[in-house]
């Protein structure tokens, strides 16, 4: 991590809860010899255009896990509803940074240089007031499954939808479509970059109508009217939410040093 020579000082906050029903105290497994934490925290901070990383949590285990691999930690409200509302927390504590980007911490994969990639976004479209990411989809499955969230957007990267549904929706199916160059469809990643005003802002915006149906955050602000840049990335990350899931990326970290050896 290096200071950005903008001057816009971009932060990224990881929202770090200890209750999992899906997959329980999975901040802090360890079967890799790193918590998920841990290696979430390190893709963040090889990223070169923040500023500092910091790790926002109500809980002293996940805190102190996060403070001996030399973290900063922020402890926030234990009544905060969402991990925005945490990350919202942190930007008011930290009254300089212009730039704030949410990453969950149960994505240990993401690739730094599309951090990099979102901040410089948002920094050249002073306009926007968030943006955030999606990768081409090009299996009928991960289109057709409502636990993968799908966005389209216009000829200037602004958002227009996301929904659980495939979209845009063919009338007349062909597997061709996964192939299309440019991609067809394209599936959301939930990692956010917010310009302070709106982020600080969010939490009292009311909920839309199409937020309550589909269960989508980033739809409340659609609905206000605010745009949402979407940065390509070639590949999509893999969050860590069921022990399957874990177990995969235990998998991969390890053939991966086996390679590297």
């Amino acid at each position: 991590m290096q200071n950005t020579s903008s001057h816009e000082k971009c932060i990224l906050v990881i929202p770090a809860r200890r209750n999992s029903t899906r997959l329980p105290d999975k901040m802090l497994l360890r079967e890799t010899g790193k918590t998920l934490l841990e290696h979430t925290y390190s893709a963040a901070n090889a990223a070169k255009n923040l500023d500092a990383v910091f790790i926002a949590t109500d809980d002293e285990e996940i805190a102190a896990e996060a403070r001996r691999f030399g973290a900063q930690v922020v402890m926030t409200s234990p009544d905060c509803p969402s991990g925005t509302d945490r990350v919202a927390e942190v930007a008011r504590a930290i009254p300089d940074a212009q730039i704030i980007i949410n990453l969950q911490g149960d994505e240990p994969e993401t690739d730094p240089k599309a951090i990099d990639e979102l901040a410089s976004l948002l920094k050249c479209h002073p306009q926007s007031s968030m943006a955030t990411l999606a990768a081409p989809i090009r299996e009928r499955a991960i289109l057709n499954d409502p636990a993968c969230v799908k966005v389209v957007f216009d000829n200037q990267g602004r958002a227009m939808y996301f929904s659980r549904s495939p979209i845009p929706h063919p009338r007349e199916w062909n597997v061709s479509l996964l192939a299309t160059e440019p991609p067809t469809f394209f599936l959301h990643i939930g990692i956010y970059a917010y310009r302070r005003d709106l982020l600080l802002r969010f939490a009292s915006l009311p909920m839309g109508r199409t937020e309550q149906i589909e269960k989508l955050e980033q739809l409340r602000i659609l609905e206000q009217g605010e745009s949402i840049l979407i940065c390509q990335i070639n590949h999509p990350t893999r969050g860590i939410d069921t022990p399957g899931d874990y177990a995969a990326f235990v998998a991969r970290h390890r053939a991966s040093q086996s390679v590297a050896a």
